[in-house]
């Protein structure tokens, strides 16, 4: 970015800016650093979007709402800092941010938008904070180098792939709030190796965990009104359906079976034999 023929690279905005609106500083690749300070409590939709050299970001405690594709494409991005008063993240907000590694979002946050995080390959550890209710559609999808991720009690839904293509991931715990779990959530994780699903947990999607060919258990919590397992199979209780099985599942033979639903299953590729 210039000003007056001067090469920006650090940007620290006033304390009496009070908003940024959208596309700003889009495309701005020599700037580095930003700092936004506490007066600003709105960063536009792709305000920083495509800034290929930025690498650390500092959002000041006055921000309460980051807009769609606010930082998307920012490939040299490392160090995120969040505010204490962001409440909402918006759709791609973050996406393709491949360099960044590691964010902790802040337990005010409500809402995690579509794509939010997506294609950040790099990314490792995710911190969810404690008052997200929703994880949006793809928010985590691609992101092939997470490896576990917790799920609040606070979160109730999850949207389609939302952690899909995450290779890597060998560790899910899914909070005892989530009542749904959309399709294709948590497919081709070829890392994931068990999941247990809460007693909160009234609707699953027969594709949710399509592609997982290395899980190997399959566990319903105790006091779960719609589902049960056995023999590693996730059965639908009153349908007597089996929703979803593994390379080693045994499917029962006491009557909790009579269907076996689409998908159930898809993609196990380790699968030898199959008994009805």
């Amino acid at each position: 970015m210039y000003l007056n023929n001067v090469l920006i690279t650090d940007l620290k905005l006033s304390d009496k800016t009070e908003s940024i609106g959208a596309s700003a500083f889009e495309g701005y690749s020599h700037l580095t650093n930003v700092i936004i300070p506490d007066s600003v409590t709105h960063i536009g939709s792709g305000a920083f979007s495509e800034c290929s050299g930025l690498k650390s970001v500092v959002i000041g405690n006055g921000v309460t709402s980051i807009g769609n594709f606010a930082f998307s494409g920012c490939g040299e991005l490392t160090s995120l800092e969040f505010g204490n008063n962001v409440t909402s993240i918006g759709s791609s907000a973050f996406s393709s941010c491949s360099g960044l590694t590691n964010v902790i979002i802040p337990d005010g946050v409500t809402s995690i938008s579509d794509r939010a995080f997506s294609g950040c390959s790099a990314l490792i550890s995710v911190t969810i904070g404690n008052s997200v209710t929703s994880i949006g559609s793809s928010a985590f999808s691609s992101c092939s180098g997470l490896t576990s991720v917790v799920i609040p009690d606070s979160v109730v839904s999850m949207g389609d792939s939302a952690f899909s293509e995450c290779n890597a991931l060998t560790s899910v715990t899914i909070g005892n709030g989530v009542t749904s779990i959309g399709s294709y959530v948590f497919s081709y994780c070829y890392g994931l190796t068990s999941i247990e699903i809460p007693n909160s947990v009234i609707s699953i999607d027969s594709r949710a965990f399509v592609g997982c060919h290395r899980l190997v258990h399959i566990i319903v919590a105790e006091g779960n009104a719609r589902y049960h397992s056995m023999g590693n199979c996730l059965i639908e209780t009153a349908t007597k359906t089996l929703v979803f099985g593994c390379k080693n599942s045994q499917i029962p033979s006491d009557g909790s079976v009579t269907n076996i639903n689409e998908y159930a299953f898809y993609s196990c590729s380790g699968l030898t034999m199959v008994e009805i």
